[in-house]
């Protein structure tokens, strides 16, 4: 059996998939890693802009969108994206069905330049998940201080959420907080169930291990360079801990009797950036129940390859705590490090939106001409 069923029934912690792309749905590939044991997946501009502008799988449809009458670019952009993202929610149905609404998700982001915009990002979330109306719809908003407002909105109407971008504990308490006063707003607002309500909570994990440890590379002390590939680790364990006290108490308990689901935290980024370190540390340490990893094709079959099934996630806590202490003692500046973070995150996200819709101007404009 493979690793990645083992994961899930054994340790609680579900498989995402970190990719979509046209060929994976045609050619079945999907379908197999479903049958494997994945259970969601999760998607981003950077993913559709490879996507559509690595492989010709996108010609046909867009020259077809091109074709029409004069329309924004970005009416083609989303044409092809909620493409890919129907085919995956129909391929994924049986997860949902199978796990009673636990997993079976698939992940699609908002547009990057409403990250600091509340009431556009609310009309963004609210039409992407109009427009799609399917139950196993997540629709992605940051957790900038401008998404927080409109995580809550949304799941006080009902909308499930993956809240991505996330690089602190203290963003993580926000992102919590958000999600708890929307199922509050909703209880209050409905005697219904709860349940049909589902929400991730993504930490980004590589990304804050890459920028700590290129500065305590820099400061080239014993005790810097011993906390080397430290950081990422401990900052999951850590809002593991946070996570198991938010969902408890009598606060959480007056919803749980309604049917709410907790918000699981998601480990994204986990593909490892430093040849240095094993390929499979961002799976291995932080494996524990009610977890999400979603995971890059090549982590994914590493994991599946050689990963270590051992409950990590709230073990060695203690070190974790040390760690992060350790950390801002030798001088690292974790709040302005998970800013920075949040900053060239949101902006990556935002130049690959942009620059695949320029390119598809480009091509739109070409298609005319020759036409």
């Amino acid at each position: 059996m493979d690793r990645l069923v083992h994961l899930a029934d054994d340790f609680g912690q579900s498989p995402w998939l970190d990719n979509l792309k046209r060929s994976y749905i045609t050619s079945g590939q999907l379908q197999d890693l479903v049958d494997r044991g994945v259970r969601g997946l999760t998607s981003n501009p950077t993913i559709f802009q490879k996507a559509i502008q690595g492989s010709p799988d996108y010609d046909e449809q867009f020259s077809a969108l091109a074709a029409g009458a004069p329309h924004p670019i970005i009416d083609d952009y989303w044409a092809m994206v909620l493409h890919d993202i129907n085919s995956a929610l129909d391929i994924f149905e049986p997860v949902y069905a199978a796990t009673s609404g636990l997993d079976g998700y698939v992940s699609v982001e908002v547009d990057p330049g409403l990250a600091h915009d509340s009431a556009g990002t609310e009309i963004a979330a609210r039409a992407l998940s109009e427009r799609v109306n399917r139950h196993n719809l997540m629709v992605k908003v940051p957790a900038t201080n401008a998404g927080l407002p409109a995580i809550e909105q949304m799941i006080a109407e009902g909308r499930s959420i993956n809240v991505t971008l996330i690089f602190s504990l203290e963003r993580y308490a926000a992102v919590v907080e958000a999600y708890i006063s929307g199922l509050e707003r909703l209880a209050a607002a409905s005697a219904g169930d709860l349940s049909s309500v589902a929400s991730v909570a993504s930490f980004f994990i590589s990304r804050v291990d890459s920028e700590i440890d290129k500065r305590l590379d820099a400061m080239g002390s014993s005790q810097a360079l011993a906390l080397r590939g430290k950081a990422a680790v401990a900052q999951g364990k850590l809002a593991y801990q946070m996570f198991q006290q938010a969902f408890s108490g009598p606060r959480w308990q007056a919803l749980a009797d309604r049917g709410a689901r907790v918000q699981r935290p998601l480990w994204a980024s986990t593909s490892t950036k430093n040849p240095a370190y094993p390929d499979t540390l961002y799976v291995d340490e932080l494996i524990g129940p009610h977890t999400v990893n979603t995971l890059p094709d090549a982590t994914l079959e590493a994991f599946a390859d050689h990963g270590n099934l051992v409950r990590r996630v709230d073990a060695d806590v203690d070190q974790a705590e040390n760690a992060w202490r350790d950390l801002a003692a030798v001088g690292i500046d974790l709040a302005g490090i998970a800013e920075q973070l949040e900053t060239e995150g949101v902006a990556s996200f935002q130049a690959s939106f942009n620059e695949l819709l320029e390119a598809l101007e480009v091509k739109a404009a070409s298609l005319r001409h020759n036409a």
